[in-house]
């Protein structure tokens, strides 16, 4: 790792494309506007400023998990509905928040495509304040879930577009496993079941480090196994810039982990903070841990980001994208054998 980077991202995760609209009335094509993480909500704006609004930005710009300094999950923009024309339409994220006895029956609808694409549309409609506190509090997880999903997938669909495919090609190679990088990435250290790719320039660095090791038993899967295993893997591969510092895991501040499906296999995710031990360097990582159970190992895959003058929410949903974009090679042996323990128990 270097304070100084030299080589240059040529960003296209935002590249511009055509897209198809599905506004029945005027059926153009059209392409989604803002920028990563904005949400538009439309409502009154009696409503934004009285105790609902304060709620819905409790829940909707609450703190994202697991960064350094406090920002907000999504960044919301307000607008009243008798201003909420073309120009906002096209927005990436929508919710639409209507509150009124004509409502016929108080519900949370989840659309995609209505005016833009890929746009995601949440429509809440209750027929009374106390109606729509209900539903925001049994439906925000979900809520948030499928924005953040929104979000996610984007930039996927774009690194598809966009790929190195000669990193895609090492990785391939290396660990038989699909992961999506788009240009600017570059694999600059590879050992023994470990790979380091970066993409670094004076101000910011993003990383992802991929490494395997065979699967044993189900205690892999706790979080005290995998912080341990995350740091001996940093420690013996991951330097800093400084004679005998590493890279490392921030403990005084507890990671959140959670155990999760991904692709239909068994895995687990953590998010925390990282330092150099021997220096002064630090950011937050998430780490993919999945199993492989056809090849009887471990695939984990630690996106970090090094970003100590700007916000770093997004640059970590850039990481975040590309590991989640990890598929294993015998996904269909995976599947069998998933099939087979679940009919045992």
């Amino acid at each position: 790792m270097k304070r100084i980077f030299s080589s240059t991202f040529l960003l296209v995760v935002m590249a511009a494309l055509l897209f198809t609209s599905c506004d029945d009335q005027t059926n153009m094509r059209k392409k989604i506007t803002g920028k990563a993480g904005e949400l538009v909500v439309v409502v009154p704006d009696a409503t934004w400023k009285g105790e609902t609004g304060k709620r819905f930005r409790e829940i909707l710009a609450q703190p994202q998990l697991a960064l350094p300094q406090d920002e907000p999950i999504f960044d919301l923009i307000q607008v009243p509905p008798n201003a909420f024309g073309e120009i906002f339409k096209t927005t990436r994220n929508i919710i639409r928040v209507k509150i009124s006895t004509t409502v016929d029956s108080s519900q949370v609808r989840f659309r995609k495509d209505i005016w833009a694409w890929p746009q995601s549309v949440v429509d809440i409609n209750a027929r009374s304040t106390e109606d729509f506190n209900q539903l925001l509090e049994r439906h925000s997880d979900r809520i948030i879930a499928f924005m953040l999903k929104a979000e996610r997938s984007r930039l996927q669909m774009n690194y598809r577009n966009y790929s190195d495919k000669a990193v895609k090609n090492t990785i391939k190679e290396k660990f038989n496993i699909d992961i999506t990088i788009p240009p600017g990435f570059k694999v600059t250290l590879q050992r023994e079941n470990f790979a380091w790719v970066r993409y670094e320039t004076p101000e910011i660095s993003q990383g992802i480090i991929i490494y395997t090791y065979p699967y044993k038993s189900d205690s892999t899967f706790t979080k005290d196994f995998l912080l341990n295993k995350r740091d001996s893997i940093l420690k013996a591969h991951v330097e800093g810039p400084a004679s005998g510092s590493y890279m490392t895991t921030e403990h005084r501040i507890p990671p959140v982990f959670n155990v999760l499906e991904h692709n239909g296999n068994y895995a687990a995710e953590m998010r925390g903070l990282w330092r150099v031990e021997g220096d002064f360097m630090g950011g937050p990582y998430v780490n993919l841990s999945v199993l492989d159970a056809a090849n009887n190992r471990i695939v984990a895959l630690d996106g970090y980001v090094y970003a100590p003058r700007f916000d770093k929410r997004n640059y970590l949903r850039q990481v975040e994208a590309m590991i989640y974009s990890l598929k294993l090679p015998d996904q269909k042996k995976n599947d069998k054998i998933k099939s087979q323990i679940d009919m045992g128990n």
